[in-house]
């Protein structure tokens, strides 16, 4: 079948929405706004000047920044010119950028100004500069009407089904894996996304996930097909005020986020239209705290590799995750479940020790992707999961957390489950220690304030089998973290470090 090129949502809204926000955030105080036919036209200009720093189709840039509206000019530019576009978080240490960059031979590097200092000598030969300044073309300052763009500066008709993207993902390894996409996934994704959770023109979504990060694209592509506004989260505000002062109608959270915000001021979610909660289970206490406050909240599985969401459904208290959202497909075998569709990623791309070349064709990336499907071209997602009556997926764990203990299974996640019951605790994270007559015993290690050993077995026999409580509970460690989700890896080790 022959590919049509496609004008991208970006520019597409521009035509039939332009003077809607496409984004707003804060400068020193100030609010400042872009409708969708400003945005539309300053990527045109930048991606000009990507080609001019010497970047070509199929190159990849590394964009190291916190949320911007940089980093969204440069997503969408990146789409325009064909040239991958791979953000990398600016916590990551030095060393570890450098690897990356190198693991993947990203060809340019991009950085805010905020973030110069993770940059080595080793990636200087690759770094660009680029005015990306909102201030830098008065040319552009007012709103032009849909149809007038310059003619220098009409926009670009892409392959929506090439490689667009490099979204950096650990699962539950911790080695990171470099997951690419197609503006047709984000696409569909986006569409199924809308057809659960109304997003129309003129509303805000409020960008709390990191760009680097499935979820926080995933909005930014919501809204430029929804002709909504993305705004950037004002750090110098507390997020709670940001909700009421900016007029936010829909906002994504993860665990940590929303007891923060509830903490704050519970009040500030009542004129938010959808909270969409994701990154891990959300405790019960707080699901009910949700439901007395009336917010309209909804819980989703989903993954880096199917572009977001999977499923998505009303949040409440028996910790389900939906229904099946339009554009995928889901089964559930052995309790394994599998995934396909058109919101399925292209495949992970391969790494190259050391770099051979520093130029790329978008060919040759498609014949460094892998993608192992089964015969019937299904994903095997390393999740476990059940339908209930509902229809609702229930999400079990991960096939790679289950141990044996004297025989039997564990999957440590319906013991974390039972434990973040307790109102005094926070997280719980639930893993193996030897034993030499069991094999291995259930450990725990808890936020919060842990309670006494009899009172939590307690808790968790009340509800599981007696040999699945924890016979030891462990201090949360400090540890500093890189990412939304809580590495269990790296808490797990910082506790068995400190203990030796």
């Amino acid at each position: 079948m022959q590919r049509v090129p496609v004008i991208s949502p970006l520019h597409q809204t521009a035509k039939t929405h332009p003077h809607s926000i496409a984004i707003s955030w804060r400068s020193k105080g100030v609010k400042i706004a872009l409708r969708y036919s400003e945005l539309s036209q300053r990527v045109m200009v930048l991606g000009e000047k990507l080609l001019a720093s010497g970047l070509t189709r199929g190159d990849r840039l590394a964009c190291i920044d916190s949320n911007s509206p940089e980093l969204v000019m440069l997503y969408w530019a990146c789409i325009d010119q064909g040239i991958l576009f791979c953000p990398l978080s600016p916590r990551f240490p030095s060393a570890q950028i450098t690897e990356l960059v190198e693991r993947y031979t990203l060809t340019h590097v991009w950085t805010g100004e905020q973030h110069q200092d993770v940059l080595t000598p080793a990636l200087s030969p690759r770094l660009i500069s680029l005015d990306v300044s909102l201030t830098s073309q008065p040319h552009l300052a007012k709103t032009q009407p849909a149809q007038s763009y310059p003619p220098q500066y009409q926009a670009t008709r892409v392959d929506a089904q090439l490689a667009a993207n490099i979204i950096l993902t650990s699962g539950s390894s911790g080695v990171p894996k470099a997951a690419l996409h197609s503006l047709n996934n984000h696409i569909a994704n986006a569409q199924g996304s809308r057809s659960f959770i109304p997003l129309e023109p003129g509303d805000s979504w409020l960008l709390t996930l990191p760009v680097f990060h499935i979820g926080g694209l995933a909005i930014i592509n919501r809204c430029a097909l929804a002709a909504a506004a993305v705004v950037l989260q004002d750090r110098d505000a507390k997020l709670s005020e940001q909700l009421t002062r900016d007029k936010i109608t829909h906002l994504s959270l993860v665990a940590t986020q929303l007891v923060r915000l509830l903490n704050q001021d519970a009040s500030s979610l009542r004129q938010v239209k959808a909270l969409l909660l994701g990154g891990g289970a959300i405790s019960p206490a707080l699901l009910a705290q949700l439901e007395s406050l009336k917010i309209p909240s909804f819980t989703s599985y989903g993954m880096t590799e199917m572009g977001s969401q999977i499923t998505t459904g009303i949040a409440n208290e028996d910790g389900s995750c939906g229904h099946l959202l339009p554009g995928r497909e889901l089964k559930i075998q052995d309790n394994k479940i599998y995934v396909r569709g058109e919101t399925l990623f292209l495949g992970y791309l391969e790494p190259h020790y050391p770099a051979q070349s520093l130029s790329h064709s978008l060919a040759e990336t498609e014949k460094q992707i892998t993608l192992t499907l089964d015969p019937d071209a299904w994903f095997f997602t390393e999740d476990r999961g059940y339908w209930n009556e509902d229809g609702n997926l229930c999400i079990l764990g991960r096939c790679d957390n289950m141990f044996i203990c004297g025989g039997e299974n564990i999957q440590p996640e319906e013991i974390e489950a039972i434990l973040k019951q307790h109102p005094e605790i926070k997280e719980a994270i639930v893993f193996p220690q030897f034993d030499d007559e069991f094999g291995n015993l259930p450990a725990a290690i808890i936020k919060g304030h842990i309670p006494e050993q009899s009172e939590l077995d307690a808790l968790v026999c009340n509800q599981a089998a007696r040999f699945k409580r924890p016979r030891h509970y462990y201090s949360w460690p400090e540890v500093e973290q890189t990412s939304l989700k809580v590495s269990r890896q790296q808490i797990i080790k910082a506790v068995l470090g400190a203990k030796i």
